[in-house]
């Protein structure tokens, strides 16, 4: 059973919504058509992503992200990476914004970063636990779930990622996490397979009518 993730209050007087689930699920959709119906009503929203594009550019992540060769590296010291990367951005940037009242949808969050720690074999990691402590926690935590291979046609559909290595086993490990991930940190699971309208018409039922 996965340990509950004890993060902090935020405290803030807007709201931080999250996003999750793997590559090819829609999350970039549903926060697309979230932003716009939110700024209907006049809110302030920041969407942001993690890791950073900082990270994301750096070698190892790179690496991890595009080949099957990763003997060059430790994937402890990318988990560490990317969690210092999540602590940074969540309280220089997402903080501020929660404190002065804007709505925040994250493009992933802390969850992933324990999903592929988890995944690739480091569920006994501890340390990961201590660091999520300084993590802001979110108001509404979302994971899309579909199938795998739906998942991965719909990356593979994209012509700038056709050819883009993808680990199949890891895919259907960090399918599992996000679901126990979601359920041990009271998080709301979504089915992305039946499109997008539907799906985002559940996302939508979470906000008053204000859209607040």
């Amino acid at each position: 059973m996965i340990p509950q993730l004890d993060m902090k209050r935020h405290g803030g007087r807007g709201l931080l919504i999250t996003f999750c689930g793997l590559d090819g699920c829609g999350k970039s959709t549903m926060i697309r058509m979230l932003r716009a119906d939110l700024e209907e009503t006049g809110a302030e929203v920041l969407v942001t992503k993690q890791p950073t594009d900082g990270m994301r550019h750096s070698p190892i992540f790179r690496n991890y992200m595009d080949a099957d060769d990763h003997s060059g590296y430790e994937y402890r010291a990318l988990s560490l990476m990317a969690a210092a990367d999540r602590v940074q951005h969540s309280n220089q940037v997402i903080l501020p914004a929660l404190r002065r009242g804007a709505i925040v949808i994250s493009d992933r969050y802390f969850y992933s970063c324990l999903a592929n720690l988890r995944a690739r074999g480091y569920a006994q990691d501890k340390w990961i636990y201590e660091i999520a402590k300084d993590i802001p926690q979110p108001d509404l935590a979302f994971f899309l779930d579909l199938p795998v291979q739906t998942a991965v046609a719909r990356v593979r559909a994209r012509p700038e990622e056709r050819e883009r290595y993808i680990d199949m086993t890891l895919q259907y490990r960090l399918w599992e996490e996000y679901r126990n991930i979601c359920k041990a940190n009271n998080g709301i699971l979504l089915c992305s397979e039946r499109g997008p309208a539907q799906t985002y018409a559940e996302v939508r039922s979470y906000f008053g009518g204000d859209g607040a």
